[in-house]
């Protein structure tokens, strides 16, 4: 089992930033692709960004490429989502997932969940 705890989620002005944060427990991190998703209201969840095991590969979303960025630090257990530019259709709750695969954009490849954290934008 992993456990995965979201935080940094907030209300912003357009243009603003954030940082998200997702700790993490349980099972190796270091042997999960970590991913971040969002669910904006009345829509389907999305995929955001994922990062590989070790960190070297990373993918984002179209819509967000060259605003947002994924890191994670192995040594802490935890996964970053650094958003900036942020804009009033980013507003969605962000959950963060641990899947097995070296690396995964699909939601049905990532096994474990967070409860999410609200990201609220103002125009």
């Amino acid at each position: 089992q992993v456990q995965l705890v979201e935080s940094g989620g907030g209300l912003v002005q357009a243009g603003g930033s954030l940082r998200l944060s997702c700790a993490t427990s349980g099972r190796t991190f270091s042997s999960y692709c970590m991913g971040w998703f969002r669910q904006a209201p009345g829509k389907e969840r999305e995929f955001v960004a994922g990062i590989s095991w070790s960190g070297g590969s990373t993918g984002y979303a179209e819509s967000v490429k060259g605003r947002f960025t994924i890191s994670r630090d192995n040594a802490k257990n935890t996964v970053y989502l650094q958003i900036n530019s942020l804009k009033p259709e980013d507003t969605a709750v962000y959950y963060c997932a641990a899947s097995p695969n070296y690396y995964a954009t699909r939601e049905r490849q990532y096994d474990y969940w967070g409860q999410g954290t609200q990201v609220t934008v103002s125009s």
